[in-house]
């Protein structure tokens, strides 16, 4: 593989996990709209949706792997590669988390509504404007937008632990909310793991523009 051909099997890598990154904020998109919603054709939608995540996720995996064994990268190409299938993985399970809020707008439907004490538009809209910022940091290789990403984790984290407490305070105060108020801690974790994802790629991007590694809070200079 020469490295015209090598440099177009990056720009390819890169293209197809844009396109993935986009299907994957799409999904959680339709999952909160179908739960706050209550809309079991979006709903749906989603469950297609992730099917294409799923076939994506494989066939990004496979041109990774490719590449990493016809070349031998060095130095910031092999972050790069390796950011990629990092990044590859955390979309999938992005698209998951779409599903299991999908799951529960469909549970939702049977149930009467009731108005609970918990912002999860407000939670979403943070959730997804990290998956944005992630995506768009990847994409322009931007470490600086990809460290702003991180520190929105906090607002996701103290949003989710503030649904559970008043879920709970619900569930004590009015039995016959118990299911509503399960399934809105169901979607606030969703959200909150969603945000962890988007903290992933962040980290990832840092990696692979900067060779460090911020993990757990750590920057430590990569060799």
């Amino acid at each position: 593989m020469t490295r015209t051909r090598f440099q177009s099997g990056l720009d390819e890598l890169k293209g197809r996990l844009t396109e993935m990154s986009i299907t994957a904020e799409r999904a959680i998109d339709l999952g909160v709209e179908a739960y706050l919603g209550r809309d079991a054709d979006t709903a749906n939608e989603v469950f297609k949706v992730e099917r294409a995540t799923n076939s994506a996720e494989r066939e990004i995996d496979q041109l990774a792997i490719d590449l990493l064994a016809m070349q031998q990268p060095m130095a910031v190409d092999l972050r790069f590669i390796t950011a990629c299938m990092k990044i590859n993985a955390d979309l999938e399970r992005v698209g998951d988390l779409a599903v299991n809020i999908a799951e529960r707008a469909l549970a939702e439907i049977n149930r009467p509504k009731m108005q609970l004490p918990a912002d999860l538009g407000r939670m979403a809209t943070t959730a997804a404007g990290m998956i944005r910022r992630a995506l768009d940091s990847f994409v322009d290789a931007n470490a600086e937008l990809a460290e702003a990403v991180l520190i929105m984790d906090d607002a996701v984290d103290r949003m989710n632990k503030e649904i559970f407490v008043s879920m709970a305070s619900l569930m004590r105060s009015n039995p016959q909310a118990v299911d509503q108020a399960l399934d809105a801690v169901v979607v606030a974790r969703a959200l909150e793991r969603v945000a962890d994802h988007a903290t992933n790629i962040a980290e990832d991007v840092i990696f692979w523009v900067k060779g460090k590694d911020v993990r757990h809070g750590v920057a430590e200079q990569a060799s």
